[in-house]
């Protein structure tokens, strides 16, 4: 009986074979290659493309750079505007569910949807940024935003933060909506004001959503692909270069086998900056 209930299983696992394990594992047979993605023979080059990647790539080194600028920019601004935006409307009313709706309508745009509206709030010339701060009368403050090498990177994060902060706040209104009212009424009870409420009664009991949030904005914040792409053109300049638009430009270079390690050393990127988040979040809610 129990054979017969695997049975149910084997269609799940066979396209995740098929579509999985089966490409990862001719991606590892292709990054000790010198395949060209179009040649019917190839030479194994054995571990070269790794050590390339890791110690004399430049260009790799500069993706990876912007890529944990980027990171780190969306990780803990996405978080802490999608905690404010929780604790200010997981009370339930008409207007609060009105506000989540709107702060959660970015996320239902494609990707190059959101390009083109950043794109246009950017434009040194007729953006609406700049626009803005002349009519408030700060036009010293005025910007090229994407033209800054030094500094596109984090202005390309807060567009994605403007993208996705909405839907990690629904997470965060699921996990402060389970918790106990009883805590909270504790809490005010022993005298405990708004912020002492949230210090020790919402914060350390959002934990879990806490990590879950961390989690996928750490993955989306690799996975920015058509969001650069729209906001950079192809392929981008070098201050918005970053793995993901390096390893599809070295595809679209016909060099394959490099361009599989350099996915092999962007897979373990994205596994220690999330274990090593993960790790912190932790810490920080004790």
């Amino acid at each position: 009986m129990k054979f017969k209930l695997f049975l149910f299983a084997v269609p799940a696992l066979a396209l995740y074979g098929g579509f999985f394990l089966l490409p990862a594992v001719q991606g590892l047979r292709y990054a000790t290659t010198d395949w060209d993605g179009y040649s019917s023979t190839f030479n194994d080059v054995g571990l070269a493309n790794l050590g390339e990647v890791v110690s004399n790539d430049d260009l790799f080194r500069n993706a990876l750079t912007n890529n944990l600028k980027f990171m780190l920019a969306v990780v803990v601004g996405q978080t802490a505007l999608a905690l404010l935006l929780a604790v200010l409307l997981a009370v339930r009313s008409r207007a609060s569910t009105f506000l989540r709706a709107l702060f959660f309508l970015p996320t239902v745009l494609s990707s190059v949807s959101v390009a083109f509206i950043w794109k246009f709030v950017y434009d040194p010339n007729f953006g609406l940024a700049n626009a803005v701060l002349d009519a408030v009368g700060l036009g010293t403050l005025k910007s090229a935003y994407l033209g800054n090498e030094d500094t596109a990177i984090l202005w390309v994060a807060v567009a994605q933060v403007w993208f996705h902060a909405g839907q990690m706040m629904i997470i965060y209104i699921a996990g402060i909506n389970q918790i106990p009212q009883e805590l909270y009424d504790a809490a005010q009870t022993d005298g405990a004001g708004r912020w002492q409420q949230f210090r020790h009664v919402t914060w350390p009991m959002v934990a879990p959503a806490t990590t879950l949030v961390i989690a996928y904005t750490t993955l989306q914040s690799f996975k920015a692909f058509d969001l650069i792409l729209g906001l950079a053109g192809n392929p981008p300049r070098s201050g918005l270069d970053v793995l993901a638009t390096r390893i599809y430009t070295t595809f679209a270079n016909s060099q394959l086998g490099y361009a599989a390690a350099e996915s092999i050393v962007f897979m373990v990127a994205i596994a220690l900056a999330t274990y090593l988040q993960n790790r912190a979040a932790r810490m920080a809610h004790g």
